[in-house]
Formats: structure tokens, C-alpha cells, sequence
């Protein structure tokens, strides 16, 4: 859904699936930090009949932009860049990552915790996910990102790379990255060939869809 700031006019394309149906919905402005209100209630019954409002609207509050995040780096975006969500607590790590991401024309953005990554990937669309086992304290296995990407719609989840990165992965292992539900695993130590691991990983990724994705197209379904 693309939705309009009444204040600033900025708009954002909120995917359907992270804005809670038939409510309205409470959106702290990312540019102007202003809030205002989206209607998510339907606007007719089947019967063609205006749908009964409730007396007083409900807010969602939980899905205010500032209650996750501080980061104005995302408030002014070309509208065809490729962001990339690095999730790493390792300064080296991300250093490298970064020099990685940046060398296949991504838009690094980085994240300090998951409670500001769940704020960032709920109102923003990324190419490129990358998030390190110990991110923020927990295990690959027990992480709250892996459990929201997890239960994302095929037709959201597919258009984002997921990229994990442990010490014990095999780099390029794909029956363990399928086990990750990841499109791609990366051994720590190999980090300093992520930028030549990546493009090969994202293009071969790239080929397989392609047919797919046209076929979409074609049909006016995106």
C-alpha cells in the first residue's frame, strides 16, 4: 500500500502485509517524525453496503516508525536504490561487508540491534539482507528477524536476498541454506571475498527467477 504523510507529503510503500487489516493505523512520519493516521477498514461490505465504523477509532501504536528506529538515513531514498540491511555486531565484520555491499551498487544501511532491524525491514523494502549469527545477542536459531522473515508472504519474501554468516557454515552451501530458509550462507572467515561470493550467489539467484518474475509481469500481477 502506498501511503502519503498529511504533514510533509512524503509517501511510503508499506507492503499490505505488515499493516494490521481494519483498523486505523497510528505512522510516525520517517522524514517529518509527525504522525498520522491510515484507514485500513474496508470501504463496502460484499453487499455493496458502507461498512459499519466503530464509534472510536483504534490506533495501532506498536507500528510507529520511531518507536523502533532513529535512523533518518532511510527518509530520503532514490526511488529505484537497492538497499542492502547489514545485521552484524562485529565493527570488522561490517567494515567489510559494507566495502561488499557498496561494490555491487547496494545502499549499505546498518543496523545496531533487532529491535531498530525490525522497525527498519517493517516500513522499508530491502534487496539485500545480511544478518550474522550473534546479532544482538542471539542465535541464528532463536533470532526474532529469522521468525518475521519466516512468516512473510511468498510474494514479499522472494524479492529480498537473505544472507547468513557463521562460523561453522559452509560457504555456498546450498542444502544448508535451504535448511536456514536463506538464499545464501557464508562462512565468517570468508568474509573478505563476500563482495565476488555475493555477486555470483545473487546472479545465479537472478537467472532462476527471471522467467518467473517476466511471467509476472506479463500477466499485470506487479
Amino acid at each position: 500500500m502506498e501511503v502519503k504523510c498529511e504533514h510533509c507529503g512524503v509517501k511510503l510503500n508499506i507492503p499490505d502485509e505488515k499493516l494490521p487489516k481494519g483498523q486505523l493505523v497510528a505512522i510516525n512520519c520517517p522524514k517529518c517524525k509527525k504522525k498520522f493516521t491510515v484507514d485500513t477498514r474496508p470501504k463496502k461490505e460484499d453487499s455493496g453496503r458502507p461498512s459499519a465504523r466503530p464509534s472510536e477509532p483504534v490506533y495501532e501504536e506498536t507500528y510507529s516508525y520511531d518507536d523502533y528506529s532513529m535512523d533518518e538515513s532511510l527518509g530520503f531514498i532514490e526511488e529505484d536504490a537497492r538497499l542492502a540491511l547489514v545485521m552484524d555486531t562485529n565493527p570488522e565484520h561490517t567494515s567489510k561487508i559494507k566495502e561488499a555491499v557498496e561494490s555491487l551498487g547496494y545502499k549499505f544501511i546498518e543496523s545496531p540491534n533487532v529491535r531498530d532491524a525490525m522497525g527498519k525491514l517493517r516500513f522499508h523494502h530491502f534487496d539485500l539482507l545480511i544478518l550474522s549469527n550473534g546479532f544482538d545477542g542471539t542465535d541464528l536459531d532463536d533470532s526474532p528477524i529469522m521468525r518475521y522473515l519466516n512468516h512473510l508472504s511468498m510474494s514479499v519474501r522472494r524479492r529480498m536476498f537473505l544472507t547468513l554468516i557463521d562460523s561453522e557454515f559452509k560457504t555456498m552451501d546450498n542444502m544448508m541454506a535451504f535448511a536456514k530458509s536463506a538464499n545464501l550462507v557464508v562462512n565468517e572467515n570468508d568474509i573478505d571475498k563476500l563482495g565476488a561470493i555475493l555477486k555470483r550467489a545473487i546472479s545465479e539467484h537472478e537467472r532462476f527467477y527471471k522467467v518467473f518474475f517476466d511471467t509476472l509481469v506479463e500477466t499485470g500481477k506487479v
